[in-house]
């Protein structure tokens, strides 16, 4: 007779999580236990003696920010502490749905961390390129720009007018001229089609 297959809800606790039981696709790791980053189907992949525990979504494929992915967000909120953020890509592959994320003050840069000023880095509707840390909220991913690569791709000036970088702390309006802080991202040509995609995202 065949199992009954187990539905979950994203931010479920599915099992323990130890040597024998580790975090595979659609599922995180958080205080000992293996939780849920979608709705789906569990599944457990037997893997040498280890089990493999994965969500996968019932019906299409839903991908997800993973540990360590680059991602494509749009900054909404900033306080004096984070940015709160919409991821809407991962690498170059467009969401179907947008997740949150947010970028904490002492992971805006690698150096200087405490002298660090959010809104000196970005301001809202700024389009940045970050990287997705270790997940330790169930529906929120923390990001990090404290790589070269990594900050504001696309952004305008607080008359509406496109920016361009002239270092990697400033961008300058097109229209205006007037110049304003920004931790810009040093976009590497492996990057570029990231830079485009932003492109389409922000028009």
């Amino acid at each position: 007779m065949k199992e009954q297959a187990l539905i979950c809800v994203p931010g479920q606790r599915l099992c323990l999580s130890d040597k024998t039981h580790v975090t595979g696709h659609g599922t995180y790791e958080r205080q000992g236990y293996i939780y849920s980053t979608l709705a789906g189907v569990v599944d457990v992949v037997d893997k040498d003696g280890i089990k493999v525990i994965e969500v996968h979504s019932s019906g299409e494929q839903t991908l997800v920010p993973a540990q360590g992915d680059i991602v494509t967000a749009q900054v909404t909120i900033i306080t004096q502490q984070y940015c709160k953020c919409i991821i809407k890509c991962i690498g170059d592959t467009v969401l179907s749905r947008p997740y949150r994320g947010i970028l904490r003050r002492e992971d805006v840069r690698a150096t200087e961390k405490d002298r660090v000023e959010i809104y000196k880095s970005y301001r809202p509707g700024d389009i940045i390129l970050a990287r997705i840390l270790p997940i330790t909220e169930a529906h929120t991913y923390n990001l990090s720009t404290a790589e070269n690569e990594l900050g504001v791709v696309i952004a305008h000036s607080e008359h509406g007018y496109p920016m361009v970088p002239i270092s990697w702390t400033k961008m300058q309006c097109t229209k205006m001229f007037t110049k304003e802080p920004r931790k810009v991202a040093k976009v590497v040509p492996e990057n570029i089609h990231q830079k485009t995609q932003a492109q389409e995202i922000a028009s």
